[in-house]
């Protein structure tokens, strides 16, 4: 198992300390940093900054959001981030959610499978520097009827394949990313539910395929906090938690609450959603399962981050992105040489 690091959101008030954050990550031998966008920052110019200023680190959108992008601007991103870095980028995708689509970038949330299908499709055969052309249900290239041509990328990448990854949650989204990706990004990962909530069907779209799941990435994020107190340490995570579980997404749509009811806590989650939409939100934040935070987190001090990160490993995870807890940058530099110590006593390094 790797180690990597995400930054989350630019904008999010620490700015300043980002930068500092992934040098220490590059300079401790951490595997990948991740940046995230939502409707603030964009990754890609925070990539491009971090790739500037690191050596060997590989640098990853953590998502690029499908409906903010055509597809073959994505695969020019990505081939050109890709050159400039020295072929330390990997491409991060996902359809983000119905508010973000619809009320930010003016994109119907429809069929969110079948558009990333042709996604990724078109990137591919745009980074494969094959003359675009492309018919499908969500895009036709070039538009019929009209002057365009089909047209070659001219940049070249780096590499023949950048690694793809896909952001998925919900079952079908899961066997679709093990079919069409090279990784998949997680959230809310619980070793002890890893089977029936995720790699089965990791394993249904790889073999769907025609592989296995060797050298595919499974790659949660996980927030981490070190200490001895740990009941303090898991306070820190329920607002984080109920967000998710309680307000991102409508009632009818969230997929974060739906994975919290898969493992088990559907009538926690129902109350978490209630309180936080009725805008109670340090309601929401109590009613969070304290076995829900500790079973998504690494939190404790390194001997017990070590026995969580052997229980990652040993349930299929091979790249562990920590989200190190911190109100300075000193706290969330000792998290990640934290991070490393505990790998190395949980001793499943690759």
């Amino acid at each position: 198992m790797r180690l990597g690091i995400n930054l989350g959101y630019w904008g999010a008030g620490m700015d300043a300390d980002n930068l500092a954050v992934a040098q220490e990550a590059d300079r401790l031998g951490y595997d990948v940093c991740w940046a995230a966008e939502a409707y603030g920052s964009d990754a890609a110019t925070v990539l491009t900054w971090v790739a500037a200023h690191t050596e060997q680190i590989d640098v990853a959108s953590g998502i690029f959001q499908i409906p903010a992008r055509a597809p073959a601007m994505t695969a020019m991103t990505a081939a050109t981030l890709d050159s400039l870095s020295g072929g330390r980028f990997r491409l991060g995708l996902g359809v983000s959610g119905p508010q973000v689509s619809e009320g930010w970038y003016g994109v119907k949330f429809d069929k969110p499978l079948a558009r990333t299908r042709e996604y990724v499709e078109i990137i591919r055969r745009a980074m494969s520097r094959e003359r675009l052309s492309y018919e499908g249900q969500h895009w036709t290239l070039p538009l019929p009827g009209g002057p365009g041509k089909p047209i070659k990328l001219t940049v070249h990448p780096e590499r023949e394949e950048i690694p793809l990854y896909i952001a998925a949650i919900g079952p079908k989204n899961l066997e679709q990313t093990g079919e069409i990706a090279n990784g998949v990004l997680l959230v809310f990962f619980s070793p002890e539910h890893a089977e029936e909530t995720t790699l089965q069907h990791l394993r249904a779209g790889r073999e769907a395929a025609g592989r296995t799941m060797e050298g595919f990435d499974v790659c949660p994020t996980v927030p981490m906090a070190v200490g001895d107190d740990i009941d303090a340490l898991a306070d820190l995570f329920r607002p984080y938690t109920a967000l998710y579980v309680g307000g991102m997404g409508s009632r009818k749509q969230n997929f974060y609450n739906k994975l919290a009811q898969r493992m088990g806590y559907e009538k926690e989650a129902a109350e978490v959603q209630e309180k936080y939409l009725a805008g109670d939100k340090e309601g929401a934040a109590a009613a969070i399962p304290r076995e829900l935070i500790d079973s998504t987190t690494l939190i404790g001090p390194v001997e017990r981050i070590a026995e969580r990160m052997r229980a990652y490993a040993d349930a299929g995870v091979t790249t562990l992105s920590l989200a190190p807890a911190g109100f300075s940058l000193e706290e969330r530099l000792a998290g990640l040489r934290a991070g490393v110590d505990a790998l190395e006593q949980a001793g499943v390094a690759t």
